[in-house]
């Protein structure tokens, strides 16, 4: 059984998605972010980035201790590995796979975030971030949208973990004030992921709260109560 410490958000979605995909039995243990449950002991035990999602394994592989892992590309990998799906097992296709999950990490999906937050969400609106970001994000649709011409599938030839990495964040496109009639071949495999059964249903795994945030959820979100807290 594998537990899940969630809250439903983009990096939120990759896990449930794979967790759909394998069809593999999980627990949610929802983790609310806005009244600081990511900042408890016991959470931190196993994230100490202070960061949902993260998962315990109570069933690895070694038969030995439960095994809990945080950051969404280790989870991926983690969960790849231990069932063999989703991440190719010879070295050309495991790293084609393995460079998209770190380019989705380390770009897409931070540039996106930091967008997101100085566009929609920051009590000061300041020009020069959301120009900044913007173009950023703008160049990694173009980086993505070329990639995916390129295979004529999915990101990385198969469908794989750099699917999920990726496809959680092109789903802020329309919020972003982005259209995908720009990006014709993220278009036509945003498509295909979003008609994926079990894509759907790992979606469906608990919802945003829709209130507006609180003070308190806005200072325990961004340190300072200077912002209203955008999805992460």
């Amino acid at each position: 059984m594998i537990d899940l410490h969630y809250a439903p958000t983009p990096n939120g979605w990759k896990i449930t998605i794979m967790l759909e995909e394998l069809g593999i039995p999980y627990n949610v243990i929802p983790v609310d972010i806005r009244t600081g449950e990511q900042f408890k002991p016991d959470f931190l035990a196993i994230s100490p980035n202070n960061r949902i999602p993260a998962i315990v394994d109570r069933a690895p592989a070694d038969g030995g201790e439960p095994v809990s892992v945080f950051e969404t590309g280790a989870i991926l990998i983690y969960l790849a590995e231990k069932t063999g799906r989703f991440l190719p097992a010879d070295m050309r296709g495991r790293t084609r796979v393995i460079q998209w999950v770190m380019w989705q990490m380390g770009g897409l999906g931070p540039m996106l975030g930091q967008h997101g937050h100085f566009r929609l969400y920051a009590s000061e609106q300041i020009p020069y971030a959301v120009d900044r970001y913007r173009r950023e994000a703008a160049r990694l649709y173009r980086v993505l949208d070329t990639q995916l011409g390129k295979t004529g599938a999915f990101v990385a030839g198969d469908y794989s973990i750099a699917d999920m990495a990726c496809f959680p964040w092109t789903m802020t496109h329309k919020a972003q004030g982005f259209t995908l009639d720009d990006y014709p071949s993220i278009k036509r495999w945003y498509a295909e992921m979003r008609a994926r059964p079990q894509v759907q249903a790992g979606l469906a795994i608990g919802k945003f709260v829709k209130e507006p945030f609180s003070e308190d959820a806005r200072r325990i979100m961004f340190g300072g109560g200077s912002a209203r807290a955008a999805p992460g």
